[in-house]
């Protein structure tokens, strides 16, 4: 049973980090996923559409990385949490017609976020038995 919650904790960060990777890397970066350009031109407009898509992506690949190396955790868990929620709410708002699941895609979001913020702070301290 020792041995379990680390192994438990590790898994759920590289799980995090392969949601901010796949979102990032295939569906912005490589625009394997023509919908996510589409979402940042009606938001903040067609011009600006493919860079800003771009950017969003490299960034949330580096969330990944950041996940990952386990460097401030709980600062990088308070940072996903943030971003996923209002990103969610601004798409909710403003374009939920584009959103895989509609306005249902805002219940994922929180989800995800208690997922991340129960990972990240657990109630109860690990103890050295």
């Amino acid at each position: 049973m020792g041995w379990s919650r680390p192994v438990t904790r590790s898994a759920l960060r590289y799980v995090l980090a392969a949601i901010w990777l796949v979102n990032g890397l295939w569906c912005k970066v490589l625009g394997q996923v023509p919908r996510h350009e589409e979402i940042v031109g009606s938001i903040l407009g067609r011009a600006i559409a493919s860079p800003l898509t771009m950017a969003i992506g490299i960034a949330e690949v580096a969330m990944a990385g950041w996940i990952v190396s386990g460097w401030r955790y709980r600062m990088c868990a308070a940072a996903q949490i943030a971003v996923i929620l209002l990103m969610n709410l601004i798409e909710f708002a403003v374009v939920p017609h584009l959103l895989l699941w509609g306005r249902w895609n805002m219940i994922f979001a929180l989800l995800l976020g208690v997922f991340i913020l129960v990972n990240a702070f657990p109630r109860f301290p690990r103890t050295h038995a």
